[in-house]
């Protein structure tokens, strides 16, 4: 299994928790927020997964069963963490963050309109869509990455991003086929193409900030 394959929710945990509860705080004590907020993105790259762990202990600790690939999924339509955002004045950087934002805004509705077949369906468009923009926003800025490496990188993300698309059309598929029982199915696909966005951004905002 490569880093990629392993479970999203891992990831997730920080910009969709964590983050967005210490943002709030910075109303009330800015230095302090900033201070755990950066204590926290430092043991998350030093032990990956830890955030998650942290999450689920408290949850563990409190008695709540939830279910992480749908909660997180949920939760990433109601937040607005600025872990990603590129500060640039480039055009089309600022166009990748906002085709970015809004495929990931379309994805956290699925648990809620998954039950309506039409509806669903609709989203499933707007979610094709969403992707074919987004994708086109990487090849505008490909040509122009900082570096040849930062170039490979952004290429290599695009192949992913374009795998993990395939691999959520397949699971569709396969829900239409087989039904509610694979609903777990989509939310997690729908999570690892979330996570492919985010390292998309990742890749660009390394190269330009």
């Amino acid at each position: 299994m490569t880093m990629d394959d392993e479970s999203p929710v891992l990831s997730m945990a920080m910009p969709v928790a964590i983050a967005p509860v210490l943002e709030k705080l910075e109303y009330r004590d800015k230095i302090a927020a900033q201070s755990l907020k950066e204590a926290f993105r430092r043991v998350e790259n030093s032990h990956p997964g830890f955030c998650y762990r942290f999450v689920n202990g408290l949850l563990n600790r409190a008695n709540v069963n939830i279910d992480t690939n749908e909660t997180f999924l949920r939760l990433e339509g109601t937040t607005n963490n600025t872990d990603f955002h590129i500060r640039t004045d480039d055009g089309d950087v600022k166009e990748l963050g906002m085709r970015a934002a809004s495929l990931k805004k379309i994805l956290s509705r699925i648990p809620d309109e998954i039950n309506e077949r039409a509806v669903f369906l609709e989203t499933i468009k707007e979610i094709a869509s969403a992707i074919k923009k987004l994708l086109d926003s990487v090849n505008k800025i490909s040509p122009y990455m900082p570096t040849p490496e930062s170039k490979r990188q952004l290429d290599y993300r695009k192949k992913e991003f374009v795998r993990y698309s395939k691999r959520f059309s397949t699971t569709l598929k396969d829900y239409f086929r087989e039904g509610p029982k694979l609903r777990g199915d989509v939310f997690l696909s729908a999570n690892f193409l979330i996570r492919q966005t985010n390292l998309i951004l990742q890749t660009v905002k390394d190269a330009f900030e």
